[in-house]
Protein backbone atom coordinates (compact mmCIF):
# COMPACT_ATOMS: atom_id res chain seq x y z
CA UNK A 1 0.00 0.00 0.00
CA UNK A 2 1.49 3.36 -1.02
CA UNK A 3 2.08 5.93 1.73
CA UNK A 4 -0.60 8.58 2.20
CA UNK A 5 0.61 12.02 1.24
CA UNK A 6 0.28 14.44 4.13
CA UNK A 7 0.28 17.60 2.03
CA UNK A 8 -2.40 17.61 -0.64
CA UNK A 9 -2.72 19.79 -3.72
CA UNK A 10 -5.67 21.60 -2.11
CA UNK A 11 -3.54 22.42 0.96
CA UNK A 12 -0.88 23.98 -1.23
CA UNK A 13 -3.41 26.08 -3.13
CA UNK A 14 -5.15 27.17 0.09
CA UNK A 15 -1.84 28.16 1.68
CA UNK A 16 -0.83 30.04 -1.46
CA UNK A 17 -4.11 31.94 -1.39
CA UNK A 18 -3.52 32.85 2.25
CA UNK A 19 -0.10 34.26 1.38
CA UNK A 20 -1.57 36.20 -1.53
CA UNK A 21 -4.17 37.89 0.65
CA UNK A 22 -1.41 40.22 1.81
CA UNK A 23 1.31 39.87 -0.80
CA UNK A 24 1.76 39.89 -4.56
CA UNK A 25 2.02 36.87 -6.86
CA UNK A 26 5.73 37.67 -7.28
CA UNK A 27 6.29 36.91 -3.59
CA UNK A 28 4.92 33.38 -3.92
CA UNK A 29 7.67 30.74 -3.92
CA UNK A 30 8.01 27.08 -2.98
CA UNK A 31 10.11 27.66 0.13
CA UNK A 32 7.62 30.16 1.52
CA UNK A 33 4.68 27.81 0.95
CA UNK A 34 6.60 24.86 2.40
CA UNK A 35 7.45 26.86 5.54
CA UNK A 36 3.78 27.71 6.06
CA UNK A 37 2.87 24.04 5.61
CA UNK A 38 5.73 22.79 7.82
CA UNK A 39 7.06 20.57 5.08
CA UNK A 40 9.79 20.43 2.49
CA UNK A 41 9.29 21.75 -1.04
CA UNK A 42 8.97 18.16 -2.30
CA UNK A 43 5.15 17.95 -1.94
CA UNK A 44 4.79 21.16 -3.92
CA UNK A 45 6.73 19.79 -6.86
CA UNK A 46 5.06 16.41 -6.52
CA UNK A 47 1.67 18.08 -7.01
CA UNK A 48 2.70 20.76 -9.50
CA UNK A 49 5.02 20.56 -12.47
CA UNK A 50 6.66 23.87 -11.51
CA UNK A 51 5.88 27.18 -9.81
CA UNK A 52 4.23 28.53 -12.95
CA UNK A 53 1.81 25.60 -12.89
CA UNK A 54 1.03 26.30 -9.22
CA UNK A 55 0.56 30.03 -9.86
CA UNK A 56 -1.83 29.27 -12.72
CA UNK A 57 -3.92 27.06 -10.43
CA UNK A 58 -3.89 29.67 -7.69
CA UNK A 59 -4.94 32.34 -10.21
CA UNK A 60 -7.88 30.15 -11.27
CA UNK A 61 -8.96 29.89 -7.64
CA UNK A 62 -8.75 33.66 -7.20
CA UNK A 63 -10.84 34.07 -10.32
CA UNK A 64 -13.38 31.56 -8.98
CA UNK A 65 -13.76 33.67 -5.84
CA UNK A 66 -14.31 36.71 -8.05
CA UNK A 67 -16.90 34.75 -10.10
CA UNK A 68 -18.77 33.86 -6.89
CA UNK A 69 -19.03 37.55 -6.04
CA UNK A 70 -20.30 38.39 -9.50
CA UNK A 71 -22.84 35.56 -9.53
CA UNK A 72 -24.13 36.72 -6.15
CA UNK A 73 -24.37 40.28 -7.51
CA UNK A 74 -26.32 39.04 -10.55
CA UNK A 75 -28.99 37.64 -8.22
CA UNK A 76 -29.75 41.04 -6.74
CA UNK A 77 -33.05 42.65 -7.68
CA UNK A 78 -31.14 45.14 -9.85
CA UNK A 79 -28.66 42.72 -11.42
CA UNK A 80 -26.60 45.24 -13.38
CA UNK A 81 -26.05 47.41 -10.32
CA UNK A 82 -25.57 44.31 -8.16
CA UNK A 83 -22.75 43.10 -10.38
CA UNK A 84 -21.05 46.51 -10.34
CA UNK A 85 -21.24 46.60 -6.56
CA UNK A 86 -20.00 43.00 -6.38
CA UNK A 87 -16.96 43.95 -8.48
CA UNK A 88 -16.15 46.75 -6.03
CA UNK A 89 -16.87 44.55 -2.99
CA UNK A 90 -14.46 41.92 -4.33
CA UNK A 91 -11.81 44.67 -4.62
CA UNK A 92 -12.51 45.70 -1.02
CA UNK A 93 -12.57 42.18 0.45
CA UNK A 94 -9.66 40.80 -1.58
CA UNK A 95 -7.55 43.77 -2.67
CA UNK A 96 -4.50 41.71 -3.60
CA UNK A 97 -6.57 39.22 -5.57
CA UNK A 98 -8.23 42.16 -7.37
CA UNK A 99 -4.84 43.68 -8.15
CA UNK A 100 -3.56 40.34 -9.45
CA UNK A 101 -6.57 39.76 -11.70
CA UNK A 102 -7.38 43.30 -12.85
CA UNK A 103 -4.40 45.57 -12.29
CA UNK A 104 -1.57 43.95 -14.20
CA UNK A 105 -0.13 45.08 -17.49
CA UNK A 106 -1.82 43.65 -20.56
CA UNK A 107 -1.83 44.48 -24.25
CA UNK A 108 -5.63 44.36 -24.32
CA UNK A 109 -7.77 47.29 -25.35
CA UNK A 110 -10.55 48.17 -22.85
CA UNK A 111 -13.24 46.39 -24.89
CA UNK A 112 -11.08 43.28 -25.27
CA UNK A 113 -10.31 43.40 -21.54
CA UNK A 114 -14.06 43.18 -20.87
CA UNK A 115 -14.52 40.48 -23.53
CA UNK A 116 -11.67 38.51 -21.95
CA UNK A 117 -13.62 38.30 -18.68
CA UNK A 118 -16.08 35.44 -19.10
CA UNK A 119 -18.54 37.28 -16.84
CA UNK A 120 -18.59 40.20 -19.31
CA UNK A 121 -21.44 38.85 -21.45
CA UNK A 122 -23.63 38.31 -18.37
CA UNK A 123 -23.01 41.89 -17.28
CA UNK A 124 -23.93 43.16 -20.74
CA UNK A 125 -27.09 41.02 -20.77
CA UNK A 126 -28.21 42.40 -17.39
CA UNK A 127 -27.29 45.88 -18.56
CA UNK A 128 -29.54 45.49 -21.59
CA UNK A 129 -32.43 44.65 -19.25
CA UNK A 130 -31.68 47.79 -17.22
CA UNK A 131 -31.13 50.27 -20.06
CA UNK A 132 -33.23 48.84 -22.87
CA UNK A 133 -30.27 49.24 -25.25
CA UNK A 134 -29.52 46.68 -27.95
CA UNK A 135 -26.40 44.54 -27.54
CA UNK A 136 -23.98 46.80 -29.44
CA UNK A 137 -25.17 49.99 -27.75
CA UNK A 138 -25.07 48.28 -24.34
CA UNK A 139 -21.57 46.99 -24.98
CA UNK A 140 -20.40 50.54 -25.80
CA UNK A 141 -22.25 51.89 -22.76
CA UNK A 142 -20.89 49.19 -20.48
CA UNK A 143 -17.34 50.04 -21.47
CA UNK A 144 -17.87 53.51 -19.96
CA UNK A 145 -19.59 52.10 -16.88
CA UNK A 146 -16.82 49.55 -16.42
CA UNK A 147 -14.12 52.24 -16.61
CA UNK A 148 -15.94 54.19 -13.89
CA UNK A 149 -16.60 51.07 -11.78
CA UNK A 150 -13.04 49.86 -12.20
CA UNK A 151 -11.82 53.26 -11.07
CA UNK A 152 -13.91 53.01 -7.89
CA UNK A 153 -12.75 49.44 -7.31
CA UNK A 154 -9.12 50.46 -7.78
CA UNK A 155 -9.50 53.32 -5.30
CA UNK A 156 -10.96 50.86 -2.81
CA UNK A 157 -8.38 48.11 -3.43
CA UNK A 158 -5.45 50.48 -3.08
CA UNK A 159 -7.03 52.29 -0.13
CA UNK A 160 -6.41 55.57 -1.96
CA UNK A 161 -9.62 56.98 -0.48
CA UNK A 162 -11.84 56.03 2.40
CA UNK A 163 -15.37 55.53 1.13
CA UNK A 164 -18.25 53.68 2.76
CA UNK A 165 -20.32 50.96 1.10
CA UNK A 166 -23.32 53.30 1.21
CA UNK A 167 -21.37 56.07 -0.54
CA UNK A 168 -20.16 53.60 -3.18
CA UNK A 169 -23.68 52.34 -3.82
CA UNK A 170 -25.06 55.87 -4.11
CA UNK A 171 -22.21 57.08 -6.33
CA UNK A 172 -22.39 54.09 -8.67
CA UNK A 173 -26.19 54.12 -8.86
CA UNK A 174 -26.53 57.84 -9.50
CA UNK A 175 -23.67 57.97 -12.00
CA UNK A 176 -24.99 55.08 -14.09
CA UNK A 177 -28.52 56.54 -14.11
CA UNK A 178 -27.12 59.93 -15.19
CA UNK A 179 -25.07 58.23 -17.93
CA UNK A 180 -28.15 56.39 -19.25
CA UNK A 181 -30.21 59.60 -19.21
CA UNK A 182 -27.46 61.43 -21.06
CA UNK A 183 -27.33 58.81 -23.79
CA UNK A 184 -31.11 58.69 -24.14
CA UNK A 185 -31.25 62.50 -24.42
CA UNK A 186 -28.67 62.27 -26.91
Amino acid sequence: MPPIRKVQKEDIIKTSLEILKTESMDSLNARRIANKLNCSVQPIFYNFENMEDLKNEVFKEMYNIYREYMIKGSKEEKSYKGMGLAYIKFAKDYPNYFKTIFMNKTDLTPDLFIDNDDIGNDVIKYGMEFTGFDYDKQKDFHLKVWIFTHGLATLVATKTVKISDEEIEKLLGETVIEMVAGIKRG
